[in-house]
């Protein structure tokens, strides 16, 4: 499991930047070429010219992304001036043994390199693909997996805004006022000294000011209640569908 998640992991490489061990970009990642005997992603064909002109091997020995990019554990220039090999082809012992030279590591001589695998131990080969190239008694089958993840979006934004609206208000209030009354009374023999007072005949007026209360409307803002913008995190379960191909072997012919 954990060479195929390796392999699984080289081949999304595929189309990244590739940075020196110093962070320099040398250029992009086109193909990831693996090693016959263990499977593992061994070198990375990089494309290290203007225009996409040329393209070079280099180790994937110690190289790792890097965000969204590939460092690479050799100077760029060490790259550049790698022995140019034709990408078209499958390395064979003496170019990877070339290539190693030039990088400085260690290359085995049982090794069977990163491409056509050399045969058995007398040269024969033990089959042959009908699609054309010799192949040893065994094939590499594979096959798709899916890996899921999430990646964070803006859905939306929310804005806390506040406005005024007019209403309508009616209250009744009580207001007072003041009216006149007339009020007679007759001349008695108790209040004839108080008629009598003052001439006999005269004119005479007499005022009185009425009063009367008004309603009175003020207004003043009153603080009623504070609103509070926030946001919280909710989980849900989605189900997302994919196809994956594998690839499957059957015997054919007679026994």
């Amino acid at each position: 499991m954990e060479m195929q998640t390796a392999m699984t992991e080289a081949y999304e490489w595929r189309g990244r930047t590739v940075l020196d061990r110093d962070g320099e970009k040398i250029g992009k990642l086109e193909e990831v070429y693996l090693d016959e005997q263990t499977g593992r992603p061994e070198w990375a064909l990089v494309n290290t010219g203007m225009f996409g002109t040329k393209s070079n091997f280099v180790p994937l020995s110690g190289a790792a992304p890097a965000g969204g990019e590939v460092r690479v554990s050799f100077e760029k220039d060490q790259v550049k001036d790698a022995p140019a090999i034709d990408p078209d082809g499958e390395l064979s012992q003496e170019q990877e043994a070339t290539l190693y030279g030039h990088y400085g590591l260690d290359y085995g001589e049982s090794r069977s390199g990163s491409g056509l695998p050399e045969g058995t131990a007398d040269g024969e080969p033990v089959g042959r693909d009908t699609s054309g190239p010799t192949t040893d008694s065994a094939m590499t089958r594979s096959e798709e997996e899916v890996r899921v993840g999430t990646a964070e979006r803006e859905s939306g934004r929310v804005r806390l805004r506040k406005y005024v609206v007019t209403e309508d208000v009616q209250q009744t209030v009580p207001v007072k006022r003041e009216e006149v009354r007339v009020e007679r009374e007759p001349v008695t023999a108790e209040n004839a000294d108080q008629a009598l007072e003052g001439p006999e005949i005269s004119d005479e007026e007499h005022e009185v000011v009425l009063r009367e209360e008004e309603p009175v409307v003020e207004k003043r803002a009153v603080p009623k209640e504070r609103v509070r913008l926030d946001k919280e995190t909710v989980t849900e379960e989605e189900t997302v569908s994919e196809q994956v191909r594998k690839e499957q072997i059957d015997l054919e012919g007679d026994r």
